[in-house]
């Protein structure tokens, strides 16, 4: 178990820089261990040689489960007949599909295979995947059949005509000059799509001569390679790639599971979130890999019932979500009352209300609750809870900084402000991107050539390792002069008993520039007025923060990871306005 003095005991202050008793916000948490220098590919066989009979995916709505031995056969079939398709070593492969096990299989066959995985957001339509096959250059995508109101190869032919009239992989597309070859998951039909090869026909292209070179060719990738584009949660705008490596990805998912402590038990996973997100690709795959643990895909999407019934027949031990999840789940339960076998909620993308926990522990019975802070160009988490449980008061997460990670936090001109005073947090990891694909400009801006990357979010750093986000940079609201960061703000109105979720953002004002609106999700049944609000803000920041405007949604505008669109919010708000 881990304490707050096991991180301030293993911190390093630099000396030279402390004057007068003040020390600067720079912490550097030096890891027990070495990293492992492995290949994703590598990792694999080693856990498939040591735990290959336990179950590394349970598809519930599949109705399909994949061992560690079958999870890698499979994987390195299909990396096989990625070779056959003429893919070399770093082409690009997009996996655009919901939440299924051949999705597990795909993503471990392109690092078997060398390759690098672009992880498509399942619900982009034909504009968002034509910017993303163009954007890295993807030579292969492998699809889902449908998804919700998604017919995947409707979509493909939207922006690449020629699929229905070419031979499967020789695709010659005016739009999307690099996709030559499409590959669909699709077992109920068995009529394949034009121009498109069958998931599970191309699965046995490979003869065992060319399954066997797979096996050799590990030690000549290197755990350097990158392997991964994961797209930026596209909250602001257009989405960037962000480049990892296997090196970054095996061990932020081991030190993830580490500080969980996965590695004192086998957990079986429910996943409820989008398996494309660092939440799906790190968080989940790459720590269940790491710890031999299950992951559970309840159903292609998100359905709170199906959830419930995984977390029942499955007996998982692990809850992941977003806090949204959370709340549908807590409804869904209270209504059902099912026996579950839960200890432990992981919950990511957004800051967890106080009301919210108290719930999970009531409802689901859960007592250690987990969250991380991190971002995509980290590779996932660079902050992480540290592992307490529930002691009888109101239920808290703290974020500490995670082992083998530097962390300082500066100014507008680019120095160190003192420890419990905000500013830019800055990492410099093992797991920070290699950059943006094809946009040398942007990772300039983030990334600096000392290695130290800027996450834009305004954060205070604790000398006991404990780090806070008050706020985006970008969000920074300012009315009548003043700079104003809604996080602050959301942390105060989240504690309201009759609020279930908040979001502030800056609204238009003729005379002031900006004014505060407080965005608010409020519990069933119960009343919230804007002078509730200000008056349950009075004495606790300036008059200048206290919200001039209140809108209640029943829900928000949001990223498929569950990550709030603050922009599309904004521009809701305005259209409530004309």
């Amino acid at each position: 178990m881990f304490s707050k003095s096991d991180f301030s005991q293993s911190l390093e202050t630099p000396k030279k820089f402390c004057t007068n008793s003040t020390k600067p916000s720079y912490l550097h948490k030096i890891g027990e261990q070495p990293l492992k220098y492995i290949t994703i590919g590598q990792l694999l066989q080693d856990t498939a040689d040591k735990f290959g009979e336990r179950k590394a995916v349970i598809s519930v709505h599949q109705n399909k489960f994949l061992t560690f031995s079958e999870l890698l056969e499979k994987a390195d079939k299909l990396a096989a007949a990625f070779k056959i398709l003429n893919l070399e070593k770093n082409d690009r492969v997009g996996i655009w599909a919901p939440n299924l096990l051949e999705w597990y299989i795909t993503m471990m066959a392109c690092a078997r295979a060398g390759l690098i995985g672009v992880y498509l957001n399942p619900v982009f339509e034909a504009p968002e995947i034509e910017y993303c096959i163009n954007k890295t250059q993807i030579k292969v995508v492998v699809c889902g059949d449908k998804f919700k109101h998604h017919n995947y190869y409707e979509t493909l032919l939207a922006i690449a005509p020629e699929l229905q009239k070419c031979d499967p992989g020789k695709l010659e597309s005016k739009k999307v000059p690099s996709l030559k070859t499409v590959i669909q998951i699709n077992e109920d039909s068995p009529v394949y799509s034009s121009g498109t090869y069958n998931f599970h026909e191309i699965l046995n292209l490979a003869s065992s001569t060319e399954i066997a070179n797979i096996q050799k060719m590990q030690l000549s990738i290197s755990p350097d390679d990158g392997c991964s584009l994961h797209f930026t949660s596209g909250t602001t705008g257009q989405p960037k790639a962000a480049l990892a490596t296997h090196f970054k990805m095996v061990n932020n998912g081991f030190l993830i599971g580490k500080r969980m402590e996965f590695s004192a038990k086998r957990h079986t996973i429910c996943m409820q979130a989008p398996l494309f997100h660092v939440f799906g690709t790190i968080v989940s795959i790459m720590t269940a890999v790491n710890h031999a643990s299950t992951i559970v895909l309840p159903t292609d999407g998100y359905q709170p019932d199906k959830t419930l019934d995984a977390l029942k027949n499955e007996k998982c031990t692990v809850i992941y979500g977003t806090p949204t999840m959370y709340f549908d789940l807590i409804e869904t339960q209270e209504r059902r009352k099912e026996v579950i076998f839960a200890d432990i909620a992981f919950i990511g993308a957004a800051s967890s209300s106080p009301y919210l926990l108290e719930q999970i522990l009531k409802t689901l019975h859960i007592y250690k609750f987990h969250s991380a802070y991190g971002l995509t160009e980290c590779t996932a988490s660079v902050f992480q809870t540290v592992p307490t449980e529930f002691n009888g008061n109101s239920p808290t997460m703290v974020n500490y900084i995670q082992e083998h990670v530097e962390a300082k936090v500066i100014n507008a001109n680019g120095d160190m402000v003192p420890f419990g005073t905000s500013g830019e947090l800055c990492v410099r990891c093992y797991s920070n991107m290699l950059g943006y694909w094809a946009d040398e400009e942007k990772t300039n801006e983030i990334l600096g050539k000392d290695g130290w990357l800027k996450t834009g979010d305004q954060f205070i750093l604790e000398e006991d390792g404990s780090g806070k986000v008050v706020g985006r940079l970008k969000d920074m609201i300012l009315r009548g002069g003043e700079s104003i960061f809604p996080k602050e703000i959301e942390e105060v109105l989240i504690t309201h008993p009759n609020i279930l979720e908040v979001q502030v953002v800056g609204t238009p004002h003729q005379r002031l520039g900006e004014e505060v609106c407080a965005c608010v999700r409020i519990k069933p049944q119960s009343n919230l007025t804007l002078q509730d609000v200000v008056t349950f803000c009075k004495g606790k920041f300036a008059y200048f923060k206290i919200p001039t405007r209140m809108e209640i949604f029943d829900d928000f505008p949001r990223t498929a990871s569950g990550k709030v669109q603050k922009f599309k919010l904004i521009e809701m708000l305005t259209e409530r306005n004309l």
